[in-house]
């Protein structure tokens, strides 16, 4: 169980995103005591604008540019396809995740600029991030995989049967919500570094993938709930906010308990054929 932090409202909220750079914006004071700009602040204040920008890039691609991720019925494992499936599959992550993500990149500055000179922590927070895309961009293979599956017993199922299956898949994405696992995944997703597993870690890329393995196994459940909810922008939205209530508000259980009864019942709602949307599998 988390503790309940104090009621949270969108200044909080802002100060979070940017970590402790505004706290440690302070000027610092040479020799001299004269007071010089501190550039491990700046550089937290440039990282965090490069992540909003690139998940406000994405953002825009999926709005204003989609592309289908639905695969062919006759596309092979291998092929053009497969790429633009993965590309795809990366542009939504980074929209999705990097904003409720910045908090522990932020925080993983700070820890790395207390150790390595700024250039090096800044280096090494890029590091961190790449890694961590990796794991999500592998966890898109899968999925991958997954499509070609559900296309090869798409054809032999009826539409009530494609209801009731996507229905099913919403309905055990909120039962997810309720496991220890879920629990434990989460815990490795928040600030502080100090509570991970992988805090002790020497190894900056090896970080990056324990927290993006965790982060992976935090939501992917959830991510599979757009194929039956039809990858709408709505859908990702929905998404999008659950994961930043989770990792940002100082009360994740509720939002957790919240997100499980909402998943179960419209799953149970898609299911017996009264949903607002038409599921469909693969």
């Amino acid at each position: 169980m988390y503790r309940c932090r104090g009621a949270f409202n969108l200044l909080s909220l802002l100060k979070m995103l940017r970590g402790s750079s505004a706290a440690s914006a302070r000027p610092i004071r040479d020799e001299a005591g004269e007071a010089k700009p501190d550039p491990s602040a700046s550089q937290r204040n440039v990282i965090l604008v490069l992540l909003l920008m690139l998940a406000a890039a994405a953002w825009a691609v999926l709005i204003w540019a989609p592309v289908s991720m639905d695969v062919p019925m006759a596309s092979s494992a291998i092929g053009p396809h497969a790429a633009l499936f993965l590309a795809t599959w990366v542009v939504m992550m980074v929209a999705m995740m990097l904003p409720a993500t910045a908090p522990m990149f932020l925080a993983f500055h700070k820890e790395q600029n207390v150790k390595y000179e700024p250039s090096d922590a800044f280096a090494f927070t890029w590091i961190f991030v790449t890694a961590y895309l990796l794991v999500w961009a592998s966890a898109g293979l899968a999925t991958y995989a997954g499509e070609l599956i559900a296309n090869a017993v798409h054809s032999r199922l009826g539409p009530a049967i494609a209801a009731q299956l996507g229905g099913a898949v919403i309905m055990l994405a909120g039962v997810y919500q309720l496991t220890p696992l879920k629990e434990f995944c989460l815990r490795e997703c928040r600030t502080p570094i100090a509570m991970t597993t992988w805090h002790g870690e020497a190894d900056t890329f090896r970080k990056g993938l324990l927290h993006g393995f965790f982060c992976v196994g935090c939501y992917w459940p959830l991510f599979v709930t757009l194929y039956p909810l039809g990858m709408s922008a709505g859908a990702m939205t929905v998404i999008t906010l659950i994961v930043l209530a989770e990792k940002a508000l100082p009360w994740p259980t509720p939002v957790r308990y919240a997100t499980a009864i909402a998943l179960v019942v419209y799953g149970v709602i898609v299911a017996v054929g009264s949903g607002a949307v038409t599921p469909r599998m693969g």
